[in-house]
């Protein structure tokens, strides 16, 4: 069995503090609630991008279609006004007059038609362009509440990373004074263990972890000498008597 001081084992409760709240800052950065809205409000910002995409694409194609529809009524209005200013000017005979008469009343009729696709199409081209608005002011409102957010996780980073590099300055401090023997059993306990290396043991109790000794590991506490290193045959850890042995 290696063996260390126990003035060093002790040590070891003071690195294992030291180490559980440099796990629980990391867990801490790593669900920092922000980072929840970040990732919603960057899903919603990715679902605007295509809405908006889909929503100019659209806006350009009613416009287009508003500029055929202004342009046919045009057309129409042009050939109407030459007919009726030759009509007008009583030139031509009269059944060219008449046939001017016939197709100026057509004109007017088809005139009528397209005016109205022409207001269908100007509605379309609103309601389009409205569209491309909302979605940019919506745009524009995410990327501002991300700027926001995107502040307030840097600086909670920023925080976190300035306690754990403090922490971490304990941590070297306390291991550079333990013997290696020591550390290399603290760290082998804390791989095993997923972060658990050492654990106080006053007489048969295990303090801060919720766990009960077997009796051969109740008898190899109480015959083990003051500088053995135990380490727990069921649990990994190494067990620091503080006291009350038995």
């Amino acid at each position: 069995m290696p063996t260390a001081p126990l003035v060093d084992q002790l040590k070891l409760l003071d690195l294992q503090d030291i180490d559980t709240a440099i796990a629980k800052l990391g867990h801490e950065r790593r669900s920092l609630p922000v980072l929840e809205h970040i990732t919603q409000l960057t899903g919603r910002a990715g679902d605007l991008h295509d809405e908006l995409v889909l929503a100019t694409s659209a806006a350009g194609d009613a416009r287009r279609a508003l500029t055929k529809a202004e342009a046919d009524v045009e057309q129409v209005r042009s050939r109407a006004a030459r007919n009726q200013t030759r009509l007008d000017s009583g030139e031509g005979l009269s059944r060219e007059l008449v046939a001017l008469q016939e197709e100026i009343a057509h004109l007017a009729g088809r005139q009528a038609v397209l005016e109205e696709a022409e207001l269908e199409a100007m509605e379309t081209s609103e309601a389009a362009d409205a569209r491309v608005a909302a979605l940019q002011e919506q745009s524009a409102s995410v990327a501002t509440d991300l700027e926001s957010l995107g502040a307030e996780r840097d600086a909670a980073f920023a925080r976190i990373d300035a306690d754990v590099t403090a922490r971490q300055a304990e941590r070297d401090a306390v291991a550079a004074s333990l013997p290696t023997v020591l550390m290399d059993e603290y760290e082998a306990a804390r791989r095993q263990t997923g972060g658990l290396g050492a654990v106080a043991v006053r007489g048969h109790r295990a303090e801060g972890v919720n766990v009960d000794f077997t009796l051969a590991e109740q008898s190899l506490i109480d015959a083990a000498a003051e500088d053995e290193i135990l380490i727990s045959e069921d649990h990994g850890f190494l067990l620091v008597r503080v006291g009350d042995r038995r």
